[in-house]
């Protein structure tokens, strides 16, 4: 990947990408199974971009290659929606103590519940977005060291933020594959046979284009050798 922009024109430099993509689409559409393999396709197909392969993998069920990437995303946004969610619960609750009561107006029931309602909301968008400005750096981790690398917290933010712009450029561009894998669903769900995994391929493409232009992940450390002893004449 020469430039990010590349990551959108990558899959079709494949002369099959577009079986591969609705084939990869249809395993989609399974619940939870669909989705780990469409994981795993990434990982793959981030595989192939890094290597300067122009070759989509196969489709199919990668499930053994996707769990460690779709359950450290599930954590990460779980997490990271946890502050904005409590805050709408503070916030739909009091609406609904106020409305059960008598003595309550509808302007009072906006004035106790809508500002932590809105506030939560802000907080959920703030959450995404750090799981955007994430994402290719947790591709990159579970791609070298495992699930395990997604949560050596440490590792994470240094690579992600040893440049700073990239992983702005990089989880900005997800951000809009994951608008183009929505807009499939406007024709009757049908497109999103198709979007979905087009958007799967441009993200990988980025994780390698983020790979390439960012600092390479820190070696895990090892003990250092002992001093070499005398040598015996």
């Amino acid at each position: 990947m020469n430039s990010a922009g590349d990551a959108f024109a990558w899959a079709a430099r494949d002369p099959g990408w577009i079986g591969k993509v609705i084939v990869q689409g249809l395993i989609f559409i399974i619940p939870i199974v669909g989705w780990i393999a469409g994981v795993g396709w990434l990982m793959l197909a981030f595989d192939n971009a890094r290597a300067g392969r122009n070759e989509l993998p196969p489709a199919g069920f990668h499930l053994a290659r996707g769990i460690g990437l779709f359950g450290a995303y599930l954590i990460y946004a779980i997490v990271l929606s946890i502050p904005g969610d409590i805050l709408r619960g503070i916030g739909a609750g009091s609406i609904t103590r106020c409305t059960d009561s008598s003595n309550c107006t509808t302007a009072i029931n906006a004035v106790v519940g809508g500002p932590f309602v809105a506030f939560g909301s802000l907080l959920s968008f703030a959450g995404s977005l750090v799981l955007y400005f994430l994402a290719p750096t947790l591709i990159v981790m579970v791609a070298h060291y495992g699930f395990g690398g997604a949560f050596d917290f440490g590792r994470v933010w240094s690579y992600a933020t040893s440049n700073v712009g990239n992983s702005v450029i990089a989880g900005l561009l997800m951000w809009v594959a994951g608008l183009i894998a929505g807009a499939g669903f406007i024709v009757c769900c049908v497109g999103a046979i198709f979007t979905i995994p087009y958007a799967i391929t441009v993200q990988a493409g980025l994780a390698a284009w983020f790979e390439r232009v960012q600092s390479a992940p820190a070696a895990p450390s090892l003990p250092s050798a002992p001093p070499p002893g005398p040598v015996s004449g």
